[in-house]
């Protein structure tokens, strides 16, 4: 493919990305495979440079543009070398014109960007756009840290237990290690709030939005095998994902639960006020995860962020019933915005005055209203806020 080829298809790739994001559709990761599968002409150098345009373009531009043409064309504003690749060639993109339209704007739009925790400030913000790293989690039931720094060399241990990084681009899901279910891929943000979850010794466990369980089975590795642990969810999809790694692990205590969505309430009606510990790990605008998924920014509108929280709300009402007095309850989201962290955790304990804060002792992140805020920034991690509360 010639570059201003490479171009067009780049084009024609976010045309189908920005359908995606205001249609709740496939992610931008899953269009672009896709997108390729189909076009098995495109080498590997064409594909490199055509998802580094598409991702420039996501990474720049915090409002959904009006199309591939319009982003790019808003993109060359500032690359003058992607201008000359406007040069109607075949398979390249006709000429621009002065009056078409072209995308512009900040990169976090400013009805979004006002939204976030007190503590972020520019510099974090401009951090949420950095490449994110590999991190994994290491299964101590299946293998042991010596193994693992043999197979990698160039490892590097991080300040939790079982957890390291690896260089990006590592492969990882290719190793014997991650096969034989020694490791698992997981965010060093991610294990922090397992580790939270860990305060106690439980007998009997739910984690209430499990999805492909990363979370689940990181409680099965530190947890006696005695420990009951349920994984429940409302997409089927996500909880499949769950098998394959059930068998890696060699986890035998762990169930799944696919729930109804509005009836998750008479689902695990057998669990209510039995469960020394509740983790939600609740849906949310995934703010904290731009480094990985930047296309997130398109998908949201201040009324899907206001649906969002209030199911976030509804769930934690629903998993604070299932805990038993002198039990734990972890919540947990992927964002930075106070409206899905700070303020569901305070608002829950205000209503709630059976409840109360636990402080949590972690190397990692910082407190904030009664929770921990972890940063990439800060900490090196993908965003989370999560809070520990008790049920006296």
């Amino acid at each position: 493919m010639t570059p201003s080829a490479r171009l067009q298809a780049a084009i024609e790739l976010l045309d189908e990305i920005i359908v995606a994001a205001r249609d709740s559709g496939a992610s931008a990761d899953n269009i672009t495979k896709k997108f390729f599968k189909a076009r098995r002409y495109a080498g590997s150098k064409d594909r490199r440079a055509v998802r580094e345009h598409i991702y420039a373009v996501i990474r720049r531009f915090g409002d959904r543009p009006e199309s591939g043409r319009a982003a790019m064309a808003g993109l060359a504003e500032e690359q003058s070398e992607l201008r000359d690749l406007f040069d109607g060639s075949a398979y390249g993109p006709a000429a621009l014109t002065e009056n078409e339209a072209r995308a512009g704007g900040v990169s976090i739009a400013n009805w979004l960007s006002d939204r976030f925790a007190a503590l972020i400030d520019d510099k974090e913000k401009a951090v949420l756009f950095d490449r994110a790293p590999l991190d994994i989690r290491l299964n101590p039931k299946k293998g042991d840290a010596k193994a693992i720094k043999g197979a990698w060399p160039e490892i590097e241990t991080l300040p939790l237990p079982n957890a390291y990084r690896l260089p990006t681009g590592t492969s990882v899901e290719n190793s014997k290690a991650y096969n034989s279910g020694q490791i698992e891929i997981q965010d060093l943000g991610s294990q922090a709030i397992v580790a939270a979850c860990l305060l106690e010794e439980p007998k009997l466990v739910l984690d209430m939005c499990a999805g492909a369980g990363g979370k689940t089975l990181g409680l099965a590795a530190q947890l006696p095998d005695q420990t009951r642990i349920i994984a429940a969810d409302t997409d089927r999809g996500r909880l499949s994902r769950i098998e394959p790694r059930l068998r890696r692990s060699g986890a035998n205590n762990i169930e799944t639960l696919l729930l109804s969505p509005n009836k998750e309430g008479e689902m695990l009606a057998p669990f209510k006020g039995k469960c020394d510990l509740v983790l939600v790990d609740a849906p949310c605008t995934g703010t904290g995860t731009w480094r990985r998924n930047p296309e997130l920014r398109w998908r949201m509108t201040p009324k899907r962020l206001d649906q969002t929280v209030k199911l976030q709300a509804r769930l934690l009402e629903l998993a604070g019933a299932m805990v038993a007095p002198g039990g734990q309850l972890v919540y947990a989201v992927c964002s930075l915005l106070d409206a899905e962290g700070g303020d569901q955790t305070e608002n829950f304990v205000k209503n709630h005055p059976e409840w109360r804060d636990i402080e949590v002792d972690l190397p990692i992140g910082r407190p904030y209203r009664k929770g921990t805020l972890l940063t990439p920034y800060q900490d090196g991690t993908d965003g989370f806020y999560f809070t520990c509360l008790e049920k006296l």
